[in-house]
């Protein structure tokens, strides 16, 4: 199989284990406090992490040059991840997922202020493009008819600002460690701050919760690694856009798993997101020299 077709497969297998993973965590917040269900994500998949990273390099690069860096960019996924599922409890999981693609905009707003990035003028018009989709999406009462979703939404937009931190925190520790140590220390302070929590709010899960729990720690590790793979495989023009197609299995697992159906403006919003989110994703052409 030629490699980039590859890592077109690997990219959409990563996207459908990332909702089911949202998923998981939308059915199981009716039994258990979202800390909880966070601190099993994170910790199932830093042993997962570990022991993989183990086997198949016979090392175990933990030491990092920058340690204060590389736990500020674990907390805040946990952030990410804390305001996501708290928002999964009462929004449509099709709702989050679109809402939450602002993330990629944000990223390059951010990266022209903080890295010092030059954003084209087309990117530009992405990110505008993209952030009336997320208005559109999030339908204000004072703008559109119909039934807006509940103020939680708001939580998805936070952890697409958050998130953009993330990334571009990840690009700065990039040229600082190594990627194996960079994903070890992906899940570990975020494992202990939500494991300090656990004394509060702990309910004892039953044996068939707990495969679940361990799963949600497996697909996020499966799912980041298959990340990895495919962008080994494919150039990231190629693969970014591919992103938007998450959409389509939210939306499947919504009305499947939940019953939610997406309102007509809500779809509208959806588009006009993945619309920008292209324009952004579109290389720049390199001018001859």
């Amino acid at each position: 199989m030629p490699a980039p077709l590859l890592g077109v497969l690997l990219q959409l297998s990563a996207l459908v284990l990332f909702v089911c993973m949202d998923t998981l965590v939308k059915l199981l917040t009716a039994s258990y406090a979202v800390p909880q269900l966070m601190w099993a994500r994170f910790l199932f998949s830093l042993l997962a992490a570990a022991l993989v990273i183990r086997l198949t390099t016979g090392q175990f690069p933990w030491r990092s040059r920058a340690p204060g860096l590389q736990a500020i960019r674990s907390l805040m996924l946990a952030g990410c991840n804390l305001m996501f599922s708290t928002a999964l409890v009462e929004v449509p999981l099709a709702d989050c997922t679109a809402i939450g693609f602002a993330s990629p905009l944000f990223t390059v707003a951010l990266a022209r202020w903080w890295l010092g990035e030059k954003v084209s003028l087309r990117r530009w018009v992405g990110v505008i493009t993209g952030l009336v989709g997320v208005v559109i999406a999030l339908r204000p009462p004072f703008l559109f008819g119909g039934t807006p979703p509940p103020p939680a939404a708001l939580l998805v937009l936070g952890t697409a600002l958050l998130f953009a931190c993330y990334q571009i925190l990840t690009r700065k520790l990039a040229g600082v460690d190594k990627a194996h140590t960079t994903i070890l220390h992906t899940g570990f302070a975020a494992s202990i701050v939500t494991s300090l929590a656990q004394p509060f709010i702990w309910t004892w899960p039953t044996l068939t919760d707990w495969g679940l729990l361990v799963a949600l720690g497996a697909l996020g590790g499966a799912g980041h690694g298959l990340l990895v793979l495919a962008f080994a495989r494919a150039p990231a023009s190629l693969l970014s856009p591919l992103s938007y197609s998450q959409l389509i299995w939210a939306m499947l697992a919504g009305v499947l798993v939940f019953g939610d159906w997406p309102q007509p403006i809500a779809l509208l919003g959806m588009c006009i997101i993945v619309a920008g989110g292209v324009l952004v994703a579109i290389p720049e052409r390199r001018r001859p020299t």
